[in-house]
C-alpha cells in the first residue's frame, strides 16, 4: 500500500520547516490515528504532529513526510507504525492529579467496597485506563495502602494499561525523578519512595515494591477487544476522552458500564462530562460518577 501523491498545489503545511509535510500527509496521519486508537485530531494540529513526528523521520533518514506515510503503510512499517501511535498521544500526568478523586476513593468508595465484602469476599479490582508512565496508578495503590491496613488479607489488583509501549514500560519500572514528587507530603514520600538501592539510578527515585506489586501494568488501545473481565469496583479514565469523538466516547463508556460492579465508581477528567453520552452513571459530584445499577 501507498500513500496517493497531491498534486503539485496541494497544501505545503512545511514553511521553513526541515521536511515537507502537506496537508494530504496530515490527512493520512489523522485518519490512521483515529482509526487505530479513536483519537481524533482535527483541523489543527498540524504543528504538534510536525513537532512529534519530525525525530522519526530523522532517525529513519527519511527525506519528507510523504516518504514517512508511505513507509508506515507498507509492509516494512509494521513496528514503526507503533512508534508513530506512540509519539501522537498525549501523555500528561502527576502523581495525585486532581486530588479530589483519590481523596473519594480513600474515604468514601472504599467504605462501600469494605461493606460488600461481606457478600463478595475480600475481592478489590480498580482500572486505570489511559495510566500514562504510572503516576496515576500508584497514587490508587497509595490510597489503597494508606486507607486498607489489611489490604495483606485482601485480593486487591489495578490495573494500568496504556496505549503508548513505552509509557507502559516506564510505568512498571517505577522509577522517577524526585521533581515528579514536588507538592507530595513529605511522609508520602519517605513511606512509599525510595532514594538509593539495586536498580535505581543516581538522581532518582522508586516506587516501593510492596506498592508497585499492587499493579499490573499492560498494554491496550481502547479501541480494541478488551482480554479482561472484571468486574471492577471503580474504573479511572481521565483526561482520555476529550480526544475522541462523541460517538467513541457513547461506546466506550458503555463498555466501562459493563465491567463495573452495579453501583461502581467512574473517575473522568475535569474538562469532561458525560451529558449526552450514557445514562447509565449517577453524577455524584466533581468528576465522579456512580454506576446506575
Amino acid at each position: 500500500m501507498s500513500v496517493q501523491a497531491g498534486s503539485r498545489d496541494d497544501d505545503d503545511l512545511q514553511g521553513d520547516r526541515e521536511f515537507a509535510f502537506s496537508s494530504s500527509d496530515y490527512a493520512f496521519l489523522a485518519k490512521l490515528l483515529k482509526e487505530k486508537t479513536g483519537i481524533d485530531l482535527g483541523p489543527s494540529k498540524q504543528n504538534m504532529v510536525y513537532a512529534r513526528l519530525a525525530k522519526r523521520l530523522r532517525k529513519l533518514h527519511l527525506p519528507s513526510f510523504r516518504a514517512y506515510c508511505d513507509f508506515i503503510a507498507g509492509p516494512d512499517g509494521i513496528d514503526e507504525l507503533g512508534a508513530t501511535l506512540n509519539a501522537l498521544t498525549t501523555n500528561l500526568t502527576k502523581f495525585f492529579r486532581e486530588n479530589h478523586h483519590f481523596e473519594h476513593l480513600g474515604d468514601q468508595a472504599l467504605t462501600e467496597i469494605r461493606a460488600r465484602a461481606a457478600t463478595r469476599g475480600k475481592r478489590l479490582r480498580i482500572w486505570s485506563a489511559g495510566c500514562s508512565s504510572g503516576e496515576e496508578p500508584y497514587s490508587i495503590a497509595i490510597t489503597l495502602k494508606r486507607s486498607m491496613p489489611d489490604i495483606a488479607q485482601w485480593d486487591a489488583r489495578i490495573l494500568a494499561t496504556d496505549i503508548d509501549t513505552e509509557m507502559v514500560r516506564r510505568g512498571g519500572e517505577g522509577i522517577y525523578n524526585p521533581e515528579s514528587l514536588e507538592g507530595m507530603a513529605p511522609d508520602l514520600k519517605a513511606k512509599y519512595f525510595e532514594t538509593s538501592g539495586p536498580g535505581i539510578p543516581p538522581g532518582k527515585v522508586r516506587v516501593r515494591e510492596d506498592v508497585r506489586q499492587l499493579i499490573a501494568f499492560k498494554h491496550l488501545n481502547l479501541m480494541d477487544a478488551w482480554p479482561m473481565k472484571g468486574p471492577f469496583d471503580a474504573i479511572f479514565c481521565r483526561n482520555v476522552v476529550i480526544y475522541f469523538d462523541k460517538d467513541t466516547q457513547r461506546v466506550l463508556f458503555d463498555r466501562y458500564a459493563n465491567l463495573l460492579v452495579p453501583g461502581g465508581f467512574l473517575y473522568i477528567g475535569h474538562s469532561e462530562n458525560l451529558f449526552g453520552i450514557t445514562e447509565r452513571f449517577k453524577l455524584l459530584g466533581r468528576n465522579i460518577h456512580r454506576k446506575i445499577a
